[in-house]
């Protein structure tokens, strides 16, 4: 189903204090993360970083060198240690976990071709007006009934995507406001930048709704209706469901360290801008 969205050292100590698995759970925890394409999964989330990051200096600071912002971002959002990250937490996450059907699932044809439409939708999202048409297609066909949309819907619900990921977005956005702060670009206390991140949420809801049933339709609109039913069932599965935890626990702490980051160098070229 993929993952949604979108102190500074903890790269470095997620690698260092990572306790080694037993080898046979290690070895099938590798297969997961395989099969999962965990590494194209970070590529794409770097793609999508990096944008947000160009984006954030033209709103930020318009005057600071392309060049020179491209080149921190580009070190920030480092892939190595973005997937060093994601390999400890996910053997964190899913510790004490059966991971056979998971494995099973997502190694066989059907699991290997979802894994691919859901990468290729998130890769397709990098442009807007992709993005765009996909929800006008996810309302059309919410108007007309279509069973697709009930199966996105149940989908949806059984692993609460829409709160998992509105909670992730507003941490990373307070992880942003501390890095900010800490770079010294704003004089913010906790309790301002809570209630900023406060305010955001009802418009985070909505988009989040949105982004979501419209990425799914894509990723999942070309499946027979069976093999949806059947990915369905393998997430209301327990092991589904630790995987779901581990996912979003995983990807939320990656994207708050990230935020964090970008926020102090924001802060620092602001600095630089000034004098």
């Amino acid at each position: 189903m993929g993952f949604f969205r979108a102190a500074t050292g903890a790269f470095a100590a997620a690698v260092i204090w990572a306790m080694p698995a037993p080898a046979e759970e290690r070895a099938e925890l590798d297969v997961l993360l395989q099969a999962l394409r965990m590494g194209d999964t970070v590529d794409i989330m770097r793609e999508e970083g990096l944008a947000y990051a160009a984006s954030l200096a033209h709103d930020m600071m318009p005057e600071a060198d392309p060049a020179g912002w491209q080149a921190t971002v580009e070190r920030i959002y480092d892939t190595g240690k973005m997937r060093s990250l994601v390999e400890e937490r996910m053997a964190r996450g899913l510790e004490g976990v059966d991971l056979a059907p998971l494995n099973a699932f997502f190694t066989s044809d059907l699991g290997a071709e979802v894994i691919e439409l859901e990468l290729s939708a998130r890769e397709a999202f990098l442009d807007p007006e992709v993005e765009e048409a996909a929800k006008e297609q996810y309302e059309k066909l919410d108007r007309e009934g279509a069973l697709i949309v009930d199966q996105i819907d149940t989908l949806v619900a059984d692993s609460d995507l829409i709160e998992h990921n509105v909670m992730g977005i507003l941490n990373s956005n307070l992880m942003l406001y501390r890095g900010l702060a800490d770079g010294g670009a704003y004089d913010l206390s906790e309790e301002d930048m809570l209630l900023d991140v406060w305010s955001q949420e009802d418009g985070v809801r909505e988009d989040s709704a949105a982004w979501i049933g419209a990425y799914l339709l894509t990723a999942y609109q070309p499946l027979e209706d069976d093999e949806v039913q059947e990915y369905i069932d393998l997430w209301r599965s327990d092991e589904g469901q630790a995987l779901n935890t581990a996912l979003f626990s995983t990807f939320d702490r990656m994207y708050e360290e990230l935020s964090y980051l970008v926020g102090q160098a924001v802060a620092q070229h602001m600095r630089s801008q000034e004098l």
